[in-house]
């Protein structure tokens, strides 16, 4: 992964290598032990959570693992936001089972506390060692991702989002050795996500496809991914909003999330997620729910600044059938604020901070820790502390 900043008038340089293995059809959960044989496995940790041991997936998976000869733990204490002290206790787990390969099945959490773990078990030290790019010195054990929701895109990135315990500051720990050897993307382990799971998790997708549209370290092969991505996402979405059990939009929902992560892996995320995260730590609103709210504001914030802003997402329209490039570069960003809109109505995402629960009072600060996050370096227009106050007052008004 290289994230160059993107020179306006010209193709951008990128250095990019395919790192993950994608297997995508409805039932491919019966591959799972195959695939895991095929890295050499013999011991493995399986990560997750106890909603998705009620749902029956890890009995499927473990079903296909034993076929396979393959011996496995299983963690299920996963925790939403994973800490540095969740990844202490599953690290535990994994010192007395000494596995030789992770599986992370579920949420984007469940990936991240296997990663997590990961970094600690090959590397040792803490978390914190390992915020940045490339910090692993030694080779980390091979990891197999199912998703359960179509949301972070985990899958496909080489990055481990903890959360310190004590001041909840994320922390994204990237290094290709993270990166999971193989994405498996079976649809059907989605449908049994609840209603507001799937709306969270959708929206999460739908603004990894926008930002990462936009970003200063977008380049022709983000593009394309983003691009994918959110054709795939702003058509499905509402789909699945309606009906739960529409099997072909979930596999879009669940191929279009997993594309959206590869455009993250090569080209980052900007102000809306930087505006977020400090609203999940104060005030633990959902992190798609944070994302989604902030995310209107931010692409008119970032179109008011040039042309090729404009540009970029008036093609992100165009490549979606939402407008074209030819009717107009303004057109073609209310075309996509207005579908956004529509979208995150229908998800039932907070219309402003209040219904949100956020406390304007606090909005000075939520604005100097928003600057200081690391995506917030990658939005295609500065932002700093004051204008993340002016983002955060305008997300205390009903969307226009």
């Amino acid at each position: 992964m290289s994230f160059v900043p993107h020179p306006t008038g010209s193709l951008a340089a990128f250095d990019t290598t395919p790192r993950t293995r994608l297997v995508f059809g409805n039932g491919v959960l019966g591959r799972l032990g195959a695939l895991a044989r095929e890295t050499g496995a013999q011991r493995v940790l399986l990560v997750t959570d106890r909603g998705i041991v009620a749902a029956g997936h890890v009995a499927r998976a473990l079903d296909s693992l034993g076929a396979a000869g393959i011996s496995v733990t299983v963690y299920d204490a996963v925790q939403e936001n994973p800490t540095t002290l969740d990844v202490a206790r599953c690290l535990a787990v994994a010192q007395g089972a000494r596995p030789d390969l992770f599986i992370g099945l579920g949420g984007g959490s469940s990936m991240d506390t296997a990663k997590g773990t990961n970094f600690l078990l090959t590397n040792g030290g803490e978390m914190r060692d390992y915020w940045g790019v490339g910090k692993a010195t030694r080779p980390m054990l091979p990891l197999i991702a199912v998703p359960t929701t179509a949301g972070t895109g985990s899958e496909c990135q080489s990055a481990a989002l903890i959360a310190d315990e004590a001041t909840h500051q994320k922390m994204a720990c990237l290094d290709p050795k993270a990166a999971a050897r193989v994405a498996l993307l079976d649809p059907e382990l989605t449908v049994s996500q609840p209603p507001r799971v799937t709306a969270v998790t959708g929206v999460d997708a739908l603004a990894h496809a926008v930002e990462t549209a936009v970003t200063t370290g977008r380049n022709a092969v983000s593009l394309m991914y983003s691009h994918e991505a959110f054709k795939r996402l702003v058509h499905a979405l509402p789909r699945v909003l309606a009906a739960p059990d529409h099997l072909e939009a979930r596999g879009q929902m669940l191929l279009g999330a997993a594309l959206a992560g590869l455009a993250i892996e090569h080209s980052m995320l900007g102000a809306a997620h930087s505006a977020a995260n400090p609203l999940t730590a104060h005030f633990n609103v959902v992190h798609g729910a944070a994302v989604g709210l902030m995310l209107p504001h931010v692409v008119r914030f970032n179109a008011a600044a040039d042309d090729a802003i404009r540009l970029a997402y008036a093609e992100l329209a165009s490549a979606a059938e939402l407008a074209t490039v030819s009717g107009g570069l303004e057109p073609a960003v209310e075309a996509v604020v207005g579908r956004l809109v529509m979208i995150l109505d229908a998800a039932g995402i907070p219309r402003t901070l209040g219904d949100a629960g956020v406390d304007p009072s606090v909005l000075p600060r939520l604005a100097d820790e928003a600057a200081r996050q690391w995506t917030a370096t990658f939005n295609p227009r500065p932002c700093g502390a004051a204008e993340f106050a002016a983002l955060y007052h305008a997300a205390c008004h009903p969307r226009a």
